[in-house]
């Protein structure tokens, strides 16, 4: 059987990669050039050929400015469909490698529509690839252990454009640098791998590193946005031979170059994709300086986690001389998203830290594939050559292939075989029957031969089709005493003998002729039960067919009649209507009681698009807003409806409470509980900033608010509410200063069942989700996108559209801002009139507020997650106050806060790795 399932993998897709050394670099290199058509060796002496064997998708030429290298000049692309397409490499068993897979997508279907699919390694998923620039190569890298002979690299679930693939590469390590206790379990994800101190922004790979992984420059700092680095840190370099010893360490010219904190500190932050999560973390350093008889020693500080920061290092010392490589690190490290690190000298210490290359991963979870993959692997290697056969991969992860279906178990079983008119031959595969999940069969219409084997064993199978075949022998009589069998199909075969009497008696549909050997035996039995075995019985049921087809067609075409409503229902049913459930729910003023409450609406306290609002005291005392609708339209009407409905139903401490309305003398008008402190927007750049400036964190505290009270409406809401108008002038301050969102006017309720609402693109210039204008789907990742906008005012303290706050040509604070967060100057969008805060706590609200402006909905993080940033940074705040108070408490506050967020999201992954106390100290290999 493990002959016949190597046999099948290794044709998986008619791709067979033989890891010949004669051919290759290296024992284990394949560099695969997806849609070439052509070997050849690249300008670093790798030796390409192309994926030519794959017979599945079709390949195209594509042409980016300032890329020349060939292997970029074609790629490989595949239908969006249900189907998974993959590669299928030879491996050698127990040895450790590195597989990469590039895509460069070039606009190769001229609909400038970015791809978004999946990649997964064998059952497990590996990432989704998310392109958002036409010009830009999406690179992953995963290190694993083999475990069988073979791997598969697939694509699929495509959900905007279609899957494609530039370049898929393979690169062997020989020695165990990459060992961990958990690589049976877990995979290990590349997040970064930098080079300090390079001479240039090219990264170093082969031949430098015999290995061919990717040292990418710290000079190129878009790479992880590595960023916030501290004064005083210079490149040093040296032609000195570095003793790396063997095996797989890093390349002598990554460990040649550096960088020295000649101001006493290193300090970084970088981005770790995939994370929070645990992670294997290993950081490399070799003295290439002369000292003399000066000392340099110095520690690693990770904000909020003490207990991690207190080893020494002293280089010369560890690594026993100068020139030699020390490499202390973690196996398994719990980090986040957003790494701060700081290497600080210590008081001992006459020489700034010296940081030479520095490498993370993070650990992937295997997914160990269907119980069924052996089973059903040695049942097509009998069909090797035939195209239905070769679909490779998992059979039912991470989607089924296109003739299986799997049940939605954590590690699934075959539930449904269908290869009707598959042209098999030969008999019916014995171990069809160890399925023992199976529900349905589906053989019919074949050249299949001899006797139907043993099912008994697959107690669940319902449906049972082998009609049209040339099967042979008896009916088995185990085919009674199956106890959920409703379906069986024999007809036109070479069977013979006597019909078990049970198969005539049991509540079947069930069809035999066609058979001129088999004969009924015994009583018919319930002239009620489907049974169908003669010529008259076989006219009955296509009399019945017809009928039932007459009756379908009759029920389509009124089902069509009335799908095809004359005039549309609309969205929202009118509070006007008498019984409304929306005015039952919700207080109606009188207008009377309304002119009373505003002393015939006095005093004016804002006004916007709807209307203008007043303020009011009702006769207990309670202080009101009343919005008066200046609009008579169908849309102002339209609005007010909405909003009715909507706050009628929905309640939180972050939501402006909503207390009634008023539909008299021709007005409409809306009466809420009355926020003192004005919006967020007048105190950030409106008439209230001449009173004092809201200082960082109460700004932090704001946006919790204000992003608990959006993310009620997302997943509190059944079902949920899309806001659509989010901005500042729509979160309003009561007198202390607490937060909530108001203006629902524009809010759409979500489908159900639907990841998006169609909709006439509604909102603000400034705050409108780009995806939403251009598609005009809305989903809830419109209102994140205006969340991260928001965000960014907080920060800068500037309006979301400037005609001269922006610079030129600028006119947009998401563009403004991103420029200067991905180039490290978080300092050139502060508001200047902030007082103290950490710059931490700023750097992740300005990469939170980058990840929410992401082009893609999909790229961008949840409101939960969100506010998960936003009490972190809060956190972070209140432990840089305690510690500029002098309280000796900060840095337990600071830990404490880090570690029970970090807590909290992984406690959530499937992902999960606990900790081992002797594991997270620090290692030197």
């Amino acid at each position: 059987m493990e002959a016949t399932r190597l046999r099948l993998l290794s044709t998986a897709f008619s791709l067979i990669l033989l890891l010949d050394a004669t051919t290759a670099q290296m024992p284990g290199f394949v560099s695969l050039d997806c849609g070439g058509t052509g070997n050849f060796t690249d300008e670093l002496g790798l030796e390409w050929t192309p994926d030519d064997r794959l017979i599945d998708g079709k390949i195209t030429n594509i042409s980016v400015a300032n890329e020349t290298r060939k292997q970029y000049q074609t790629l490989r692309y595949f239908p969006a469909d249900d189907r998974k397409y993959c590669y299928t490499l030879e491996v050698i068993s127990r040895t450790r490698y590195l597989v990469r897979a590039t895509f460069l997508y070039g606009n190769f279907d001229n609909n400038n529509v970015y791809p978004k699919f999946d990649i997964s390694l064998g059952a497990t998923h590996w990432a989704t690839i998310v392109i958002s620039d036409a010009n830009t190569i999406e690179l992953q890298e995963l290190i694993f252990l083999a475990l069988d002979p073979t791997i598969s690299v697939c694509l699929s679930n495509a959900t905007t454009g279609q899957p494609f693939i530039s370049t898929l590469e393979l690169r062997q390590f020989n020695g165990s640098i990459y060992l961990t206790q958990y690589e049976s379990q877990f995979y290990l994800s590349i997040s970064a791998r930098i080079n300090f101190g390079a001479d240039s922004e090219a990264p170093v790979r082969y031949p430098d590193d015999p290995f061919d992984r990717i040292w990418e420059s710290d000079s190129l700092r878009k790479a992880n946005y590595l960023v916030d680095v501290a004064v005083g840190t210079e490149k040093v370099s040296t032609k000195i031979p570095i003793d790396v010893s063997s095996g797989e360490r890093p390349p002598q010219k990554v460990m040649q170059t550096a960088v020295v904190g000649r101001n006493g500190s290193l300090t970084y932050r970088l981005n770790l994709d995939g994370f929070p999560g645990f992670g294997w973390a290993f950081t490399y350093f070799a003295e290439i300086e002369d000292v003399g008889n000066k000392s340099r020693k110095f520690r690693l500080v990770l904000p909020g986690m003490p207990d991690l920061s207190k080893p020494i290092v002293n280089i010369e010392e560890n690594a026993l001389g100068k020139y030699r490589l020390y490499e202390p690190g973690y196996y398994n490290i719990s980090l986040p998203f957003v790494l701060s690190f700081r290497f600080g000298r210590t008081s001992d210490s006459s020489l700034g830290p010296l940081l030479n290359a520095m490498e993370i991963n993070k650990y992937l979870k295997k997914n160990d594939g269907s119980v069924d993959g052996s089973v059903i692997a040695s049942v097509v290697s009998l069909y090797s050559s035939t195209d239905w056969a070769l679909e490779g991969g998992d059979p039912c992860l991470p989607v089924p292939w296109s003739w299986v279906q799997c049940n939605s178990d954590p590690q699934p079983r075959i539930t449904k075989i269908e290869l009707s008119g598959k042209n098999l031959t030969g008999n019916i595969p014995t171990n069809l029957t160890m399925l023992s999940g199976l529900v349905e069969l589906w053989l019919d219409g074949n050249s299949l031969t001899g006797q139907i084997p043993d099912f008994s064993g697959c107690v669940d199978l319902e449906i049972i089709h082998l009609e049209n075949n040339q099967l042979t022998g008896e009916l088995p009589s185990y085919m009674a005493e199956l106890p959920n069998l409703r379906e069986l199909y024999v007809q036109n075969n070479k069977l013979s003998g006597t019909v078990p009497t049970g198969l005539l008696n049991n509540n079947l549909v069930f069809n035999y002729t066609g058979n001129i050997n088999l004969y009924k035996g015994g009583n018919r039995g319930n002239r009620n039960k489907i049974i169908i075995g003669s010529s008259v019985g076989a006219g009955v049921l296509l009399v019945a067919i017809i009928a039932s087809c007459l009756l379908m067609h009759k029920a389509r075409k009124n089902y069509s009649k009335q799908g095809q409503l004359e005039h549309p229902m609309p969205a929202q049913r009118l509070v006007s209507s008498l019984g409304d459930a929306a005015k039952d729910a919700a207080h109606c003023f009188t207008f009377s009681e309304i002119e009373d409450a505003t002393n015939k609406f006095e005093r004016k306290v804002g006004s916007g698009g709807f209307g203008v609002v007043y303020y009011g005291k009702l006769i207990d005392g309670k202080e009101i807003a009343v919005k008066v609708l200046t609009s008579n339209s169908y849309q102002g009407k339209r609005e007010f409806s909405n909003e009715v409905t909507l706050l009628s139903r929905i309640h939180h401490r972050n939501l402006v409470q909503f207390l009634g309305f008023c539909q008299e003398e021709g007005k409409s008008i809306l009466v809420y509980e009355f926020m003192h402190s004005g919006t967020l927007k007048e105190h950030l750049y409106g008439p209230r900033t001449y009173e004092r400036s809201i200082s960082w964190i109460k700004r932090l505290e704001i946006a919790e608010d204000a992003a608990k009270g959006i993310e009620y409406l997302h997943t509190g809401c059944v079902p949920a509410v899309i806001h659509r108008d989010l901005k500042t002038s729509n979160i309003l301050l009561d007198k202390n200063m607490h937060a909530k969102v108001s203006d629902f006017g524009l809010s759409k309720l979500a489908v159900d069942g639907t990841s998006h609402v169609s909709s006439i693109v509604r909102g603000t210039v400034g705050y409108l989700d780009p995806e939403y204008y251009i598609s005009q789907q809305l989903t809830d990742k419109s209102d994140v996108y205006s969340f991260g906008v928001i965000l960014l005012e907080l920060i800068s303290g500037q309006e979301a559209i400037s005609n001269e706050s922006f610079g030129v040509n600028c006119r947009n604070i998401v563009q403004w801002a991103k420029l200067h967060i991905e180039n490290g100057n978080i300092q050139g969008i502060i508001d200047l009139s902030l007082g103290e805060y950490d710059i931490q706590s700023m750097w992740k609200i300005a990469e939170k507020a980058l990840m929410c402006v992401q082009p893609h909905g999909s790229m961008r993080p949840s409101m939960s997650e969100v506010i998960k940033e936003i009490q972190d940074a809060i956190s972070i705040e209140r432990g840089a106050k305690a510690a500029r108070e002098g309280n000796s408490n900060s840095d337990e506050i600071s830990r404490n806060s880090m570690h029970s967020s970090l807590n909290m999201d992984l406690a959530a992954s499937e992902n999960y790795l606990s900790i081992d106390e002797s594991i997270t100290q620090p290692t030197a290999r």
